[in-house]
């Protein structure tokens, strides 16, 4: 018999698989758009307790808003969701995207010959499975627009950003690089959790705008599709970009310095001082740099130490001593204490059991 193909394999580029130990997933996602994610279910009848037991979500981490959820769990509540619908579009549109959908139009734009001709095809192919949003690329020389234009009232953030995500995700494996963001404007008044979806779109992300589009790099509709039947299977199953979770500026110093201590167990992060040296620039020159881009070196350790204890809570059996241990904490009290400031919620509230 054929494998099923699950959600989570169709939207491969939006969860990372999960491993054990140091090379477990290391970011994390707001509980804004897992609430998002449960109100497409639950105004179509669908009540939120077995999506959030589907992905493995204690309901204690919804209580405070500044909670996280790994990507991992995040990827089994969009299969949930959808499951529960049959609806890769979760309910977002008068018709839905019945359960394949994703499937055939990888199929659809596989053959394309570029880029242009592939989100060409894409939008052709979204145009025939949706009805109230459609997603239409107009080129030129200085950027690749896609207007979002929907047919009466804005759609919400979180529908727009459901379309982006099926439409730049899928181009970017066809072409085999991730394509910059130039900007994105949404016909939506601004969500509670704008900074969200900016990690998601680009920092240039407007709202109440006249008309909704989103612009690429103009050099991506000249780059050819690399992609065959071949790797189309191993990119539905196990996708490696993760668009959900993407930063604003790959090229930042804040996004060097994570990269640097993501090769490094917590225990052995450097000083300041020593991952100035190893970026070859002054201490005072990376501090006011970090300044410049509201962080600070002790703010980028914070949020990764985070999003490790939330990968670790979700998707290891380790004690919360051993966590603590592992990611420097003194004492495990030391980083309760911490889990519930980053958090609002204790480290146990992510266990699956809740």
């Amino acid at each position: 018999m054929p494998k099923t193909i699950t959600l989570t394999e169709r939207f491969g580029h939006l969860v990372t698989t999960p491993t054990h130990g140091r090379n477990i997933e290391r970011d994390s996602i707001s509980v804004s758009l897992v609430e998002a994610a449960l109100h497409c279910a639950e105004a179509r009848g669908v009540a939120r307790e077995g999506l959030l037991a589907a992905a493995g979500i204690a309901p204690a981490t919804l209580d405070s808003p500044r909670a996280r959820v790994s990507p991992v769990q995040y990827g089994k509540l969009w299969n949930a969701t959808a499951d529960a619908l049959d609806d890769e579009f979760f309910g977002q549109d008068a018709h839905p995207m019945r359960r394949g959908s994703f499937v055939l139009l990888c199929h659809a734009a596989l053959s394309a010959r570029d880029g242009a001709q592939a989100l060409a095809r894409i939008a052709n192919f979204l145009r025939l499975v949706l009805d109230d949003l459609t997603f239409t690329p107009d080129i030129d020389e200085q950027r690749v627009r896609i207007w979002l234009d929907d047919k009466a009232a804005p759609k919400s953030m979180f529908a727009y950003a459901t379309g982006f995500i099926l439409v730049y995700g899928l181009l970017c494996w066809l072409v085999g690089r991730r394509i910059p963001v130039l900007a994105a404007h949404l016909r939506c008044p601004e969500p509670h959790a704008s900074d969200e979806y900016r990690l998601m779109f680009c920092d240039d992300l407007r709202f109440d705008a006249p008309r909704s589009f989103v612009d690429l790099s103009a050099d991506c509709a000249a780059l050819p599709v690399v992609q065959t039947s071949t790797t189309l299977r191993r990119f539905l199953r196990d996708a490696p970009a993760n668009f959900i979770v993407k930063y604003r500026n790959p090229d930042s110093l804040a996004a060097r310095i994570k990269a640097r201590l993501k090769q490094t167990a917590p225990t052995d992060w450097p000083e300041a001082e020593n991952i100035a040296a190893a970026l070859n620039m002054a201490e005072a020159t990376l501090r006011r740099r970090l300044k410049q881009e509201g962080l600070t070196y002790q703010t980028i350790k914070d949020a990764l130490r985070r999003d490790l204890a939330i990968a670790r809570l979700a998707h290891t059996q380790e004690t919360i001593a051993q966590i603590a241990d592992a990611l420097g904490f003194a004492e495990p009290s030391a980083f309760r204490r911490a889990f519930r400031k980053w958090t609002g919620v204790r480290p146990a509230d992510y266990r699956r059991d809740g």
